[in-house]
């Protein structure tokens, strides 16, 4: 396929002088007058000009921009690893309709993870991360989502715009290849109760903000489960990421969407990143462009020190097995003899279908030493059956 058809070059005159020796734009290949040799790529960087889904219309798009602003940023900060393999694909072009939009975004990420290119998805509204989402169909298995977002986006009000109801979109498509989904960062005030329980009825993971706040360290195995992860900028406190609307003082600081997005690219699993609800229009002094900029650049980082830890029977884990009181039944847990990473073996309870292991922490295994049945066991079993 000819990608370089769906895809607006970038300002030649305006990008170039990003390109600074020892600067991260160095490294990118990008799409000025010759479109870069993703196939080559590690990491795909993708804009999108599209936010007919926050103002619910269906007029012609308008020029926003939103990734314009975070590329001058991200383009001139220093490489900390060695030389990376990235491509800057310049900006999508929206689609006649929304929906056009949804599905041509499907096509590229579907083409870039079936060549293990992973794209950075820099776009308008949240929802299109339903596009992101779709662009998983073809690999005919389960999937794990994971967003970060202050609220949750599956309200059924029909006058509602379509970025705030497109959770609902992904878990009603058929086919339904969604296994699991985790929430980080919600804000109980936005969200409606209803919501929340059925989310719990389908054994999701919610962690509200103050969670977050609490305990950093615990939503790694939560965004480590994920093979597509999506950001809501709105998560982010207004003061560390004034560019969105409504303005919210509270949420995530800027480190913590930083540290997230590290533990994002440390992801074995994980082939897509979206960030989305950049409204450049409103952030006069690039504060919200930097801090999405550095956001991606801890990404990138993380990605460049994945550990390939995925095949548990070798000598590069440690096993544990906890025994229950009065239970023959034991619990099995894997350490990583490299990063120190924590999974948990999950057995099925019907016969016929196999364990499943999972991203867990340390806190985990404790809770398993003293009797205690760790609450991801419980909500990976109901959900596997």
């Amino acid at each position: 396929m000819n990608l370089s058809i769906f895809f607006e070059p970038l300002d030649e005159d305006t990008f170039l002088k990003y390109n600074k020796p020892r600067s991260l734009g160095a490294d990118i290949s990008c799409f000025l007058s010759k479109f870069p040799d993703w196939r080559a790529a590690d990491i795909a960087i993708v804009g999108i000009d599209e936010a007919r889904g926050r103002d619910n219309t269906e007029e012609p798009v308008q020029k926003l921009r939103p990734a314009r602003p975070v590329r001058e940023k991200l383009y001139g900060l220093s490489k900390a690893s060695g030389r990376c393999k990235i491509v800057d694909l310049g900006n999508l072009r929206p689609g006649i309709r929304l929906e056009d939009t949804y599905l041509r975004l499907k096509e590229i990420v579907e083409l870039l993870i079936s060549h293990n290119t992973v794209p950075i998805i820099i776009g308008g509204s949240h929802d299109l991360e339903y596009g992101q989402y779709l662009g998983y169909e073809h690999l005919e298995r389960p999937v794990n989502m994971v967003t970060v977002d202050s609220s949750v986006d599956m309200t059924e009000d029909p006058e509602a715009s379509a970025n705030q109801k497109q959770l609902r979109q992904i878990l009603m498509h058929e086919p339904n290849y969604l296994f699991s989904f985790g929430q980080i960062g919600y804000q109980s005030y936005l969200v409606e109760p209803e919501v929340m329980a059925t989310l719990e009825k389908l054994h999701f993971e919610a962690h509200r903000v103050g969670e977050v706040h609490k305990n950093l360290q615990e939503m790694e195995p939560v965004v480590r489960t994920a093979d597509l992860l999506t950001f809501d900028v709105s998560a982010i406190r207004f003061q560390d990421a004034p560019g969105y609307a409504p303005a919210n003082p509270f949420g995530l600081t800027g480190e913590e969407a930083c540290q997230l997005c590290w533990y994002a690219g440390q992801t074995d699993t994980l082939t897509s990143l979206g960030i989305y609800e950049y409204q450049p229009e409103l952030d006069p002094d690039k504060l919200a462009a930097t801090t999405i900029a550095v956001m991606i650049w801890y990404f990138i980082e993380g990605y460049y020190h994945r550990k390939n830890e995925l095949q548990f029977s070798s000598n590069k884990f440690t096993k544990y097995a906890v025994a229950f009181h009065d239970n023959p039944d034991k619990m099995v847990f894997y350490k990583s003899r490299k990063s120190e990473r924590w999974w948990l073996e999950v057995e099925a309870l019907s016969g016929d279908k196999g364990a499943r292991i999972v991203p867990c922490s340390y806190e985990d295994y404790l809770q398993a030493t003293r009797g205690e049945v760790p609450h991801r066991w419980v909500v990976t079993q109901a959900r596997i059956g």
